[in-house]
């Protein structure tokens, strides 16, 4: 009876976390690269229909795109389970956000750093949302790199919000990430339980 309510307990302390940002910026690859579980893609492939459409000149060699969701799980205690919703970059695709953004404890946003613009549409959405969210910057082969606080001001995220580098191929470095947005989401959700 004690082993089944203990899996009880687990199964109640799963939760979800959302991985947006724009375009080709490396969603898929971190979901792909820290699920346990073969993930859930809804990959279609770039065609000529996109153009004019979708900017693809930063990512001239991509070739698929996110056009419903990316899915995964990872287990990062015995007692928690987080799953994981990867949005889909491209604009055309946003209204699903809000869909995908309900129950969600927090947020990762991935930036390019080629590609700063890209960032405000999502840092926006989450900040008009107050759902908390961290941003990570992807470290991509051959990409200039900036100090976090040089980036920090590009995009006047606020001074509260957890900013790290990462590398979306690395599955120690997704999971480092998705521990940040859990501590920060939950020292967040206790911040607005003490002072309601």
């Amino acid at each position: 009876m004690d082993s089944a309510r203990s899996s009880a307990e687990r199964a109640a302390a799963s939760t979800k976390i959302v991985i947006a940002g724009g375009f080709g910026v490396g969603k898929t690859t971190l979901v792909g690269s820290v699920s346990e579980i073969q993930p859930l893609r809804t990959e279609a492939l770039v065609t000529n229909e996109s153009e004019g459409v979708d900017d693809l000149a930063a990512v001239p060699s991509k070739a698929t795109t996110t056009v419903a969701m990316d899915f995964g799980r990872i287990t990062l205690e015995e007692d928690l389970v987080l799953y994981l919703f990867g949005t889909p970059g491209q604009r055309r695709f946003w209204f699903m956000w809000d869909d995908l953004c309900l129950g969600a404890i927090g947020a990762i946003v991935l930036v390019d750093t080629a590609r700063l613009d890209e960032a405000f549409a999502p840092l926006d959405y989450f900040e008009n949302k107050g759902l908390p969210f961290i941003v990570a910057v992807n470290l991509f082969d051959g990409a200039q790199r900036y100090d976090l606080e040089e980036i920090r001001a590009a995009l006047a995220i606020p001074a509260h919000v957890p900013m790290m580098n990462i590398d979306a191929r690395s599955r120690e470095s997704a999971k480092e990430a998705l521990i940040m947005v859990t501590e920060y989401s939950l020292t967040t959700l206790m911040d607005q339980v003490s002072v309601g």
